[in-house]
This record gives C-alpha cells, structure tokens and sequence, in this order.
C-alpha cells in the first residue's frame, strides 16, 4: 500500500508532538530553520564548488561559514517529483510523482493533494510549535492553497512562467507584483521575519524559481556584472545526439548563458538580504540556514542542455542530479567540506535529528538516512556510500566509482566507471570486463524497487495517476511541449 491513511498521519504527528528530547550536545534551545533552494542549479553554477564565471557571493559565505557536502545529489532529476523527495524522505515510487506536474495536475480545480497520505517535515515542525511559513516555487499540486504544516504561504502556482510582474498566491488571496519575481520572493520572505518577535520557533522554506527557464527578465544590477563575461563555467560542445529538441537553442546561446548566470546571482542577493535581516533581528545565532537546489542542470555539460530531461530518453547524468548542500549554524556546525555520499532522500531524517526531534516511527516508504551526525563533528559508524535514483522510466545506482542506469519501455540502459571516465562518455553496459558488476548492481537496484512495493521498471505508470509530460513517452512517440 503507497498511501498511509489519514489516522496514520495523526499518529505520526502525535508522536513527534511528544516531550522535547534535546539529542544535541549544546544549548537545549531549538534552533529556527532556514532553507533556500534554487531551482535547476547544478553545484558546477556556484562559486563554493568552483563556478569561475558566476558571482554566488552570498552562498560562498555560507559555506566558507558551514559544512559545504561535495557529493550531494538529487534522487530525481527534474522538479516536481524531486520536490516531493526533499519534503517526505521518499522515493517517486511511494510518494507517485514520477515526472514534472503538468498545470492541470499542478493547480486550479482539477488538481489533486499529492501529498495526501504521506508525512512532511513541515507537518512535524509545526506539530512542535514552529510558525512555519513558505515562498517561492511549490510544483507539488494545489499550488494555490496553503499546504499542510504551514501557516504563511505565497507563491506563483505552475512550475515556472515569467520573472517580469508575476501574480502571486499570498495566503489565498491573488497579488499582482510589479517587478521581478525573486525580489518578490525576499520581500515575502523579509515581511515574515518581522513578525517572529514572540520567541516562538520558525521555519521558512524559500524555494527560489531562479534558474529555471524562461530567460526573459532580470534586473540590471543581477546581469552588468556579466555584460564582458567569457562565461566560463559552460561548456561549447557539440548537441548530443539525444537533445530534446525544445531546448536545442540554447546551445552555444549567451543570451542562455547570461540569463542562467544572472538568475543564480539574484537568487544569491535574496539570500544575502535574508541573511541581513536575520542577523539585525539578533535572530542569525539560533537559525539553521541550508541552502541547495532542486536538482541539478547541464549547460552543455554533455553536450546537452537541461535536466534529466534535457535529453529524450531520460539522463542520470552527475551535473542533472548533483546539487550544491550547505549547512550552516553559527558556533554549532563546524566549517567543513563532508564527503559522504548524500540523497535529497535523506534531508527528512538529518533535519528532525540535528533540530533534536524525535523522529516519527519508522515508515518503509522512507528511504533516507540521517548524516546530521557529519554535522556534528561525530560521523555514523557506518555509512555505505550507495544511492538510488527514481525518474519515470528510468531508475539507477551509484557508488563510489561506478553508476548503473536502467531504463525501460525498450530504452537502452548504461553503466559508467566514474573513476576512469569521470565525464561518462563511454557506456561500458555491454563490456564483458564489466559484466559481473553490472549483473549485481542490476540485482541490487532490483530488490531496492521491490522492497519498496514498486512494480517492474516497464510498468512505472501504473505508479502514479498522473498525466505524463509528452517527452516521457517510449521511442518512436511524438515529442511535445515541457
């Protein structure tokens, strides 16, 4: 069974309601929550992880600061479904949004609760007394209402639409904005924080739009600063031979390149500002702020450009799910640069155990581990360096050195050796020196899906109820719109 009913939930958020048990080993007082996350932001587009070309100078800070993690990935490479991993800790098989969520499925009267049935941190923070509030990109169905565990909502329903004069959902009401729509998002974000003068617990989550496409509106002073850039972070290589072809323009584009740039630089100002004011609040001491993206993105990175999608059939390339993740908490995380290998997966149960919550009962759908002891300067005994990845048609392992994607509905599948080939340019999936590996990581990737209930790979639809995207389709389908 997928879905846990809705007495099952009240159980959970019962449970987690119990008396604070303070597991960290420094001030009992529970520290409030920030979280930024950018949207299509491989870790390659930020200064902290090397970015030569793009000004993140804000983010910089905050890992010079913090724990910058350098191998941190998205367990789906395009937003909606990876939305839903990083709020439940559960894969798209058991949370059921396997691809991006069309408008009808994401807003207005026939959209449904993808949520329904399944636990969010959010529900858990409120349920301990966190004000809890929410701006910026949704994705995950009835876009439109306050979801859930949160008591401040204002967003832009749908996946993306213009950055120039948006209309936003504020707390149910519609509210025209005039001007850019990420200086919206810090306005929001910056009223919120005035109010929390009562002492009381808060958690803001401010999902950036930026840099997902469309490139048709920035500011000046987010794009003069590239107006002689050689943009060195992208790659010029020729199309791969699977481009999807609705982004095939951008190949070489610097109007691309420059609106990419210049987004991620204004989602860095917004953050810089909500940094300013948590700190003139006195509020930046007890405040966990973590920053990090959706998924990643390829800007000719492979020769392709987008996500996992960028490619028809689907990627599971590293810049599409390899993501920037930094944690920072003044005076209790220690400046550090963990290596473990981490999933968005596990993002549920590291937040509840570094905030000194008790996690709710276990729950099979929830895949993740908790890495907050990284955090603390005392690692786990043990952590495998094993993670799954879930994208429609498409599921894969990786380990340390190698990386085994499968796809069904006739696709062909790959396997890489990330030691020698770090670019994965060759496919080694037939190579009979590879053979007994790729036999057991077929195997172990198998009984992952089956323990979590998933059907085989070629019957993924009848996962969820979703309308599918057109580029999900098997070969020889007709590629539309995305």
């Amino acid at each position: 069974m997928i879905c846990m009913n809705r007495d099952r939930r009240s159980f959970l958020l019962s449970s987690v309601a119990a008396p604070f048990v303070q597991t960290r080993k420094r001030s009992t007082t529970r520290p409030n929550l920030v979280l930024f996350m950018t949207d299509d932001h491989g870790a390659w587009a930020t200064g902290a992880y090397g970015a030569r070309g793009i000004l993140t100078p804000h983010i910089d800070r905050l890992a010079s600061g913090g724990a910058r993690f350098t191998r941190a990935f998205a367990a789906t490479p395009v937003c909606s479904p990876s939305r839903m991993t990083w709020m439940t800790g559960c894969l798209p098989a058991t949370h059921r949004v396997e691809d991006w969520l069309l408008p009808e499925d994401s807003f207005g009267p026939k959209s449904r609760d993808w949520l329904d049935g399944l636990l969010t941190w959010p529900e858990v923070l409120k349920a301990r007394g966190y004000t809890t509030a929410m701006c910026g990109k949704w994705h995950m169905g009835r876009d439109d209402r306050a979801q859930r565990g949160f008591t401040e909502w204002a967003t832009v329903p749908g996946g993306s639409g213009t950055y120039r004069n948006p209309t936003f959902v504020h707390n149910g009401r519609p509210q025209p904005i005039q001007g850019f729509k990420e200086d919206a998002l810090g306005d929001f974000a910056l009223d919120f924080l005035a109010q929390q003068k009562n002492g009381h617990n808060f958690a803001l989550l401010m999902p950036f739009y930026a840099p997902h496409t469309p490139f048709d509106f920035t500011p000046g002073r987010y794009h003069d600063p590239y107006r002689d850039s050689t943009f060195p972070d992208f790659p010029d290589t020729p199309p791969h031979a699977a481009q999807n072809p609705q982004l095939q323009k951008m190949h070489g584009n610097r109007d691309a390149k420059l609106g990419y740039s210049s987004l991620v630089t204004a989602a860095d100002a917004n953050i810089g500002r909500v940094l300013q004011r948590l700190q003139e609040l006195g509020l930046r001491d007890n405040t966990l702020v973590v920053f990090s993206a959706d998924q990643g993105w390829c800007a000719g990175h492979h020769g392709v450009w987008g996500k996992g999608n960028g490619t028809v059939p689907y990627n599971m390339y590293e810049e599409s799910i390899r993501v920037p993740l930094i944690w920072n908490h003044p005076r209790a995380i220690v400046p550090a640069a963990p290596a473990p290998m981490v999933s968005s997966y596990d993002f549920f149960p590291t937040l509840l155990e570094y905030l000194g919550i008790d996690a709710p009962p276990p729950d099979a759908k929830r895949v993740g581990r908790s890495y907050a002891g990284f955090l603390q300067g005392a690692p786990p005994r043990q952590w495998t360096n094993r993670l799954f990845f879930e994208y429609s048609y498409v599921r894969a392992l990786r380990t340390q050195t190698l990386k085994y994607v499968e796809r069904g509905e006739g696709w062909p599948s790959e396997l890489f050796d990330l030691e020698g080939d770090p670019g994965e340019a060759t496919n080694l999936i037939d190579a009979p020196a590879y053979r007994a590996q790729r036999e057991a990581l077929r195997r172990e990737l198998e009984a992952r899906f089956k323990k979590l209930g998933a059907p085989p790979i070629d019957k993924w639809r009848s996962i969820s109820p979703q309308i599918p995207p057109a580029e999900s389709h098997g070969p020889g389908k007709t590629i539309g719109p995305g």
